[in-house]
């Protein structure tokens, strides 16, 4: 007997679904994620993916521990206070080496570190990496942390708002928000810069401190480990095209919400950002070591629980 032909067909297999959440999609240390879309490698990689655009990387981190979204492009940070927490969360991709945070002032009186004494400093909001960044410099300043009012501005049109504005004296920022406002305010001082190696070094005396990556459960990694290895080789894929890449040819490719309007404020950015790009995707102890000591001057849970740093972290995805 022959069968009809509708019978015989097969359909073809499904893209394999993730949920991604980003706090903050349009901060230029958050591009890997977007730009593996408009690249297509995710979709090279027979995966499906929805970005979920939360407001911050406290947001996108409860949505995971929520069961609403699968992984997380946001810092590491967050995977070690969760294990100091006694919750398990494990970065799987390590995206920049450098954490991309600059401290800058608009305030003629502020021209060091020790100067923001008595001053009212912006953060994206309290309790987030920018927050533990601005403490761990005030600590390593002999500055007592309640010696400076802290402000919640956002990352992007609000912080810039904040400073252009007078809102605030400094803030700790990211691209392209750094670049809207020394195009505003040609005055403004930079008093500590982590996008670049030196400046990484001369704050955390280290040569690389793992910041943006891809975390998610061990549940989730462990239940779903093709689509972790999938969206590590896209996101490995995509940190070698922007390697590879001009500035001015990655700007090309950008989505609407990464332009900024002014080219020289994107450039300046994505150079910088080119910098930062981990070199092998992987993590260490050691610079676990290093993230746990900068939070360790913020948190009480992060100084004094006991939990192993190689925990909160694998590179079983990220050589495949």
């Amino acid at each position: 007997m022959i069968l009809p032909l509708a019978s015989c067909t097969r359909e073809a297999p499904q893209n394999l679904p993730v949920r991604l959440a980003v706090g903050g999609q349009a901060q230029l240390i958050y591009l890997v994620a977007t730009l593996a879309q408009e690249l297509g490698y995710y979709r090279d990689e027979k995966l499906d993916v929805t970005i979920q655009d939360f407001p911050g990387g406290s947001k996108s981190l409860e949505a995971l521990l929520g069961g609403s979204t699968d992984v997380v492009c946001g810092f590491y940070d967050h995977t070690i206070q969760m294990a100091a927490q006694g919750k398990d969360v494990r970065a799987f991709l390590s995206i920049l080496r450098y954490p991309g945070l600059v401290a800058v002032a608009v305030s003629p009186q502020i021209s060091k570190i020790e100067d923001l004494k008595g001053r009212i400093v912006g953060v994206s909001s309290a309790g987030s990496s920018t927050h533990m960044f601005l403490n761990y410099l005030l600590a390593s300043h002999g500055i007592r942390l309640d010696a400076v009012s802290i402000a919640s501005i956002g990352m992007s049109a609000t912080a810039v708002a904040a400073l252009t504005h007078s809102n605030v004296d400094a803030a700790i920022m990211t691209d392209p928000a750094v670049g809207i406002v020394q195009e505003k305010m040609p005055t403004l001082k930079i008093l500590a810069d982590t996008r670049t190696a030196a400046g990484t070094r001369e704050v955390f005396g280290v040569d690389e401190y793992p910041s943006v990556v891809l975390y998610s459960t061990p549940a989730w990694l462990g239940s779903h480990q093709e689509e972790a290895r999938r969206m590590a080789r896209a996101g490995l894929r995509t940190m070698d095209w922007l390697r590879a890449n001009s500035p001015s040819q990655i700007r090309d490719r950008l989505p609407d919400q990464f332009r900024t309007g002014q080219e020289a404020v994107d450039i300046m950015g994505l150079e910088a950002l080119k910098a930062m790009l981990s070199r092998d995707g992987k993590l260490s102890v050691d610079a676990a070591g290093t993230v746990r000591k900068v939070l360790s001057v913020s948190i009480e849970s992060v100084r004094t629980a006991n939990f192993d740093l190689a925990g909160t972290f694998t590179n079983q995805f990220a050589g495949n």
